[in-house]
């Protein structure tokens, strides 16, 4: 009996060296799909907006804003031994209105692919609707990584439900010191450390998190909030460090200096978990209703932490059963409010971090890869028996 061949599988996506939350996500699952005993080691194609120094794991660049990248692209995946194409969506990654570009690969694939959601729209304009019911149709299966999506999906973009598959963020995996051991090493013995972390834009809502800080060192003088990130590449281009600076400008105005610290750099996946686990409340108070999926929210949840956000939907739903407090959008004093509670109520915190790290733990990658082996795996297994259509 023969034995069965290994598949190939190629991620299309954004990828170290280039600074995006895509890129470490597709960087943490494919190394985790290299202990995988059904695939080979993946490759990426990975989608340039620059000059990138990359990894040899990449195989081939796509031009994010040279639409005939996207067709010659296309061709050379045809032409090569990939079996399944795995594409990691992000509107704004991708050429063209909406980054629409992305079609006219589809269009010219001969072989299977997937899409994976890092954005789900509820409003989404016709553009955006269009581009992501034409890649759910064309699809053998789109990923989605929180169940809210489904319904959204299905009703917003018309994709079948049959498609659909959802697999949650993964967290990474590390051992780490104990929350006061850390604590010591940072210079924050006896402090209540408060963070957010990711590439700092307006839509974060950190001016909401820092006048809640300021509400909350009144009654609790040990406060710190940690501002964990340096400001987004694509924001810098269009606006320098003007939102960092009216942030530091608000600690300034509003006598938190010593509650407030701004950490201005890319952080590691090692150093994000270090602050993770140092942290006794983690805080996202973002301002947009409709996000779908959080990784620094996964990565919190993934560590156990006490999570104190705005009810987006990606909140609402990894929140649910006494996993976190939720707070009012665009409102520091009910953020505040949520805080206070938890500080003053120490068992109370002890059994939230219980309920959120029992979820945690499934979430770590090697549970997660698992998950899409099997699912390339079966994609694939249906190919070979007529049941998916290569395109």
């Amino acid at each position: 009996m023969f034995a069965k061949r290994k598949q190939n599988v190629a991620f299309l996506s954004t990828y170290p060296s280039r600074e995006c939350g895509i890129a470490t996500f597709t960087q943490d699952l494919v190394r985790e799909l290299d202990r995988s005993e059904l695939l080979n080691k993946p490759r990426v194609i990975a989608v340039s907006d620059d000059n990138y120094d990359y990894s040899d794991r990449v195989i081939m660049e796509l031009q994010q804003h040279d639409r005939e990248s996207y067709i010659q692209t296309a061709h050379a995946i045809n032409d090569s031994d990939i079996d399944l194409l795995v594409i990691e969506h992000e509107y704004g990654i991708f050429g063209g209105e909406a980054g629409e570009y992305i079609l006219d690969l589809v269009d010219a694939l001969h072989i299977p692919f997937v899409v994976t959601l890092h954005t789900v729209l509820h409003n989404p304009s016709d553009k955006q609707r269009q581009i992501l019911k034409i890649l759910g149709g064309k699809s053998a299966k789109v990923i989605t990584m929180a169940k809210n999506t489904l319904p959204v999906l299905e009703r917003v973009y018309g994709i079948d439900h049959s498609k659909i598959e959802v697999i949650h963020h993964g967290v990474p995996c590390m051992a780490v010191e104990s929350r006061e051991k850390l604590k010591k090493k940072h210079g924050l013995s006896n402090r209540s450390v408060i963070s957010t972390f990711g590439l700092l834009s307006p839509g974060k809502g950190l001016e909401y998190g820092i006048e809640a800080i300021a509400e909350v060192a009144k009654e609790h003088k040990d406060v710190v909030y940690l501002i964990l990130g340096q400001t987004h590449p694509c924001i810098v281009r269009k606006s320098g460090e003007a939102y960092r600076e009216n942030l530091m400008e608000m600690v300034d105005k509003l006598g938190v200096k010593e509650h407030v610290w701004f950490i201005n750099k890319y952080l590691s996946k090692e150093e994000i978990i270090l602050y993770i686990q140092m942290s006794d409340i983690y805080m996202t108070p973002y301002i947009g209703r409709d996000q779908a999926v959080s990784g620094t929210l996964a990565y919190a949840v993934g560590y156990g932490k006490v999570i104190v956000s705005t009810p987006y939907s990606y909140a609402k739903e990894m929140l649910a059963d006494g996993r976190g407090l939720l707070a009012e959008f665009n409102d520091s004093a009910s953020l505040a409010r949520q805080i206070k509670y938890v500080l003053n109520n120490p068992e109370v915190k002890k059994e939230m971090e219980k309920r959120t790290l029992s979820v945690g733990r499934s979430m770590m990658w090697d549970n997660i890869a698992r998950h899409y082996s099997k699912l390339f795996t079966d994609i694939l297994e249906q190919v070979r028996f007529g049941g998916i259509v290569a395109i």
